[in-house]
Parts: C-alpha cells; structure tokens; sequence
C-alpha cells in the first residue's frame, strides 16, 4: 500500500510474533542477570535498554527493554509501541511518574522523562532516522504522531552512570518486566 509520497508501507509481524519477541527478550535478560538484552548504540545502530518506571495505578516498579541512542548526556527513545496502536505503557507510566531509572551496560542512571517537542523532536527524530531510513513508513501506521521520548540524567543524581548499590542484586526480581 503506497503511502502519499509513493513509498510502500513496511510489513510488520502478526502482533502476537513482536509480543513473543519482546518476552523472550525480557527472559533473556533476567536467565542471564543482564549480561544478554542489553548493549551500547554504535554509530549505525541504536542500542537497549532497561527503563524502569513507576506504575500509575499500581505504584509498583515496572521494566521494559526499549531501543535508544544517546545525545550527550541525554538518552532518547521512541513511544511506538510495536508501531501498534495506542501508547505503550511504559510511556503512560512515564508521563504520570516521570522519575525512572535506566540500566545501560555500564551501569543504572537514574533519569527523569519528557516528550520532546519541537525543533527538539525533530533534530531527534532526524538522528533516529540515520539510524533507520525506514522509520517515516513505519510510523505512518500509527494514527497519532509517535512521542519521541528524552530520558535526561535526574538534577538530584548528576549524569554520571552510577554501578549498582552494594548488596543489590544485578539480576531483576520475577514479575518486574511488565
């Protein structure tokens, strides 16, 4: 199906097959203690990592392994749930408890969310597309314009990755990544 500047509209996988994905991924990453699931953005590839937000009804923690590239010492990310339909939940979580932390390979920040807005948004947006050329077909099969989301370092925590504190485990507690 050609979009309005004749390009196709990218195929994606049955719903069910990223859900799968996305679970295996998780797995993966609390099986080996997060030494797999995670990994740095390189200059043609963006990289992941675990975002841990603050449930808006439950007020538990929730986890979810997201793609981002850096821009100094802010990370960024898109909202685009699967290119699916509404937000994702970890962006509605954000959005309501914007404190979070994230855990990146060499260690946990701790990091306050935003939606860019724009000329913000759109030199992020234009940094994510050198990325992936496809990513403007992608995101015409959302109905509403995808957040592209800053994760900046917390004021009370400087922007230094910070290790985990001692006696805290590196491997997540069962029943976080939701």
């Amino acid at each position: 199906m050609p979009v309005g500047d004749g390009t196709k509209v990218p195929r994606l996988p049955p719903r069910w097959f990223i859900r799968t994905a996305w679970s295996v991924h998780r797995a993966l990453y609390r099986v080996f203690g997060g030494r797999i699931g995670i990994w740095r953005p390189r200059a043609d590839r963006w990289g992941t990592l675990r975002l841990t937000t603050t449930g808006r009804r439950s007020g538990r923690p929730r986890s979810v392994i997201v793609a981002y590239l850096e821009d100094g010492p802010n990370l960024f990310t898109l909202a685009m749930n699967g290119w699916g339909e509404g937000e994702p939940a970890w962006w509605l979580n954000l959005r309501a408890h914007p404190d979070a932390t994230v855990d990146l390979v060499g260690g946990r920040r701790l990091v306050r969310g935003h939606a860019a807005t724009g000329d913000e948004r759109s030199r992020l947006w234009a940094r994510w597309r050198e990325i992936d050329p496809n990513i403007d077909a992608f995101a015409t099969l959302r109905s509403s314009e995808t957040a592209v989301v800053v994760l900046a370092p917390r004021p009370d925590a400087g922007w230094r990755t910070q290790a985990s504190p001692p006696g805290v485990p590196r491997r997540p507690t069962p029943g976080s990544d939701r």
